[in-house]
């Protein structure tokens, strides 16, 4: 039977026959370096409970690895596997310094009180600080299903209490609290990153053709969603209050919500975090069966939730005409095939849903200059704009506008620094994964291949540096 952790494999082993490595080297890259299981007990509610964790490292050719930590009731250790080498691709797409990386924890946060979870997960902390799975220079989670920033602090300060010398040591996680020293826009982040990807394949007109649109305006587009949670909220809101496109259905797991007009993600999103569901929501009508929405009639489907929810059995029903993967794996290898038959366009997982560690990055780096972004140069460019401003007014004979004066005149700030990196990190990937795919001499087939094609070659070139 097919698993999560073999579609990754099958998609890796498709691109790889296709590229001209040395013997042994495409093993080498498949093949996950280490995985840590650790089972350890916390006395909660008067009795001992025993929690069963996963830390995998698929690759160390760059270091540290990256990759986020879920807590979930159904994680088993080939999911792990499979996202940490998801984020291997992922972060030798970008460029990243790093290698990849993923952890679960086998719990459904629900059922636990904050206090019982804050203890549970710093005793998950003591375990991998203890085996050397977490470190600002070895290994970086960052939050990830069912985890969140006060998950990521629990565990910052975890570490830095067991290691008070290491000055670098809030640098051991990242998607931590402000307060914390996180770095703004990093909540957002694989959301806002969903959106630059769909902008940058619809400035591209030769692949939007592709996929049967013409020009490169978003205005109006229909989009159904599937999972309102930190990904797929960030996503639906930016695409509809800033491209004017319709989100017509969103998919949760007590069912879809439609409305052709559009519906108030603000409003959903409140109506959600009180009730748990879509069910009751006045902005749309309400049916039971959600996975059928996946089906539903749109320009975009966004599958921002599970792994592995476009499979063999509705592949050929997918009405959309472009897939974005906002989720990990949300498509299995057979169904990517079959999508990819009848001319349906994906944007894959690997680079649509990569925006999350590229704002990790940046506050990994953050942590490890100890100062902000912007600090040493917001108010010599606020200096200057406005010595510019009325050099023009002097040479023109005329008040510079009002109304441009405030984005003018307001020197950069974090938050506008990292929306612009993630902005450039996202577009300059899409512009060489689209060059590959146009490329009639290039192995890749679709956007999935150059992605893996990149990648790969990237990886290769690393261990080829160091004589491997």
């Amino acid at each position: 039977m097919s698993s999560f952790l073999k579609d990754v494999e099958s998609q890796f082993d498709n691109v790889v026959a296709s590229l001209d490595l040395p013997e042994g080297l495409a093993e080498k890259i498949r093949v996950c370096n280490a995985t840590y299981v650790t089972r350890f007990g916390v006395r909660l509610r008067g009795k001992i409970h025993t929690f069963t964790g996963w830390r995998a490292v698929h690759s160390t050719h760059q270091n540290p690895a990256k990759g986020g930590i879920r807590y979930s009731s159904i994680a088993d250790q080939d999911e792990v596997e499979a996202l940490a080498a998801l984020m291997t691709y992922k972060c030798a797409m970008l460029g990243l310094p790093f290698g990849g990386s993923k952890g679960a924890l086998k719990i459904d946060p629900s059922k636990w009180e904050e206090n019982e979870l804050e203890k549970i997960t710093r005793r998950f902390a003591q375990e991998l600080i203890r085996h050397g799975f977490l470190s600002s220079g070895m290994n970086v989670p960052a939050p990830d299903m069912g985890t969140n920033e006060q998950t990521m602090m629990w565990i910052a300060d975890e570490y830095r209490r067991l290691k008070p010398d290491d000055i670098n040591g809030m640098a051991c996680v990242t998607g931590k609290p402000l307060g914390g020293n996180g770095i703004e826009g990093r909540t957002e982040a694989t959301g806002r990153g969903v959106q630059f990807a769909i902008q940058a394949f619809f400035e591209t007109p030769s692949d939007a053709s592709k996929a049967g649109f013409s020009g490169g305006d978003l205005h109006g587009r229909s989009v159904v969603i599937q999972g309102l949670g930190n990904v797929g909220y960030h996503a639906a809101k930016f695409l509809s209050k800033e491209d004017g496109c319709l989100i017509t259905a969103v998919i949760e797991r007590d069912g879809v919500v439609r409305n052709t007009a559009g519906l108030d993600i603000e409003a959903l999103k409140t109506h959600v975090a009180a009730t748990g569901g879509v069910h009751g929501f006045e902005g749309g009508s309400y049916d039971p069966e959600g996975a059928r929405a996946l089906e539903d009639n749109c320009d975009i489907l966004i599958p921002a939730a599970m792994e592995r929810v476009i499979h063999c059995g509705n592949a050929g029903a997918i009405n959309a005409r472009l897939v974005v993967e906002a989720a990990n794996g949300p498509t299995t290898y057979e169904a990517d095939q079959k999508l990819r038959e009848r001319g349906v366009v994906i944007i894959p997982d690997i680079y649509a849903n990569a925006g999350g560690v590229a704002v990790s990055y940046f506050e990994w780096v953050k942590n490890l200059t100890h100062i902000p972004f912007g600090l040493m140069e917001r108010r010599y460019d606020e200096k200057g704009h406005r010595t510019l401003a009325r050099s023009l007014e002097m040479m023109t004979g005329q008040a510079f506008p009002k109304e441009a004066e405030a984005a003018f005149f307001q020197g950069r700030r974090e938050i506008d620094l990292v929306r612009s990196g993630l902005d450039d990190m996202m577009r300059s990937t899409y512009a060489e994964l689209s060059r590959r795919w146009n490329d009639p001499d290039d192995p890749a087939r679709d956007l999935r291949s150059a992605a893996y094609t990149l990648s790969i070659n990237r990886i290769a070139e690393a261990y080829k540096a160091i004589g491997i």
